[in-house]
């Protein structure tokens, strides 16, 4: 995606000053999106996986239009490129949604933030397939020692035991490739495209699709959502959906990409403990290590090659 939509009007003229704010809002984007799977758990304790997706994307999409009418955005991607619209709406935002609501409904937050962090190297894998970009051998030592160390997590947690626990990690591992897809595509053919425009209808779109089909396949009792689940879609509306976004891109004006994409490593480090505090298990020492192991992996793939 374009990274020109959203300006930082933060002129700071004490480097001091302007770098501790630049790391204030790093941690705020980590908390964000590390909170955001515990949000999910929260959200479909009581409202269903479709239903839950859609109430979450028809809450963001309001702030998104108004953030493209302050800035006086193009709501319409060009004309050219309505099928790339098309796609962006179902294969970054609705089913990629609807999936990572699903898989949390069998699986715990942490693990969930875990699966999704590989992510990245998915991006790096249909880069090379797609892209023709190429993949250098200590990008190809990190995601065998990440993917080595997610199927030790899996098998620690004892997910092989379990039916709909192995769905749950089909639908977000789906999910992460679904999104990595899109980034590719998204990099060939909507590049200049700015960010709002990206989000902005797909968003609302989706939102009200996916409230639709829930209505007429989940039948959701709307009497029945709790106040927890309220509050959770509220949050990830307007906090991980529209704050998050935000401060992501102002950042991207801060920093490096290869710093900046280390958010993906750090972030499922948050979701891990406060999942676990939540649901109240323990963190054991597997799943510590294998964690561990995991991300230093994909932190491999992100580290600058000599080309």
């Amino acid at each position: 995606m374009s990274s020109t939509a959203v300006s930082t009007p933060l002129n700071i003229s004490k480097p001091w000053l302007g770098g501790f704010i630049t790391s204030l809002l790093f941690l705020i984007v980590c908390l964000s999106w590390g909170t955001t799977w515990l949000g999910i758990k929260i959200a479909v304790e009581s409202v269903p996986p479709l239903t839950a997706a859609g109430l979450r994307f028809l809450i963001a999409f309001p702030l998104f239009l108004g953030f493209a009418v302050l800035r006086k955005e193009p709501l319409l991607f060009p004309r050219q490129s309505r099928w790339f619209f098309v796609f962006v709406t179902l294969s970054y935002f609705s089913l990629p949604y609807y999936l990572l609501n699903y898989g949390e409904m069998h699986v715990s937050s942490g693990l969930t933030a875990l699966l999704f962090s590989g992510m990245p190297v998915f991006i790096l894998i249909f880069s090379a397939v797609f892209l023709r970009e190429k993949i250098h051998s200590a990008q190809m030592f990190g995601i065998a020692i990440g993917f080595g160390s997610l199927f030790m997590i899996i098998r620690s947690q004892g997910l092989h035991l379990d039916q709909a626990e192995w769905l749950g990690v089909l639908a977000i591992l789906s999910a992460a490739i679904m999104h990595a897809l899109c980034y590719v595509v998204t990099k060939k053919h909507g590049s200049a495209i700015s960010v709002i425009t990206y989000n902005t209808l797909p968003i609302g779109i989706a939102g009200l699709m996916l409230l639709v089909v829930g209505l007429v396949f989940e039948s959701p009792a709307f009497t029945s959502i709790t106040t927890r689940s309220w509050g959770a879609l509220l949050y990830l509306g307007l906090v991980a959906s529209v704050g998050g976004f935000i401060v992501y891109f102002i950042l991207l004006k801060r920093l490096s990409p290869v710093l900046l994409s280390f958010v993906f490593i750090i972030f499922p480090v948050f979701a891990v403990i406060i999942g676990a505090w939540y649901e109240g298990t323990e963190i054991s020492r597997d799943l510590m290590l294998y964690s561990a192991t995991l991300l230093a992996g994909f932190a491999i793939t992100k580290l600058p090659v000599k080309r």
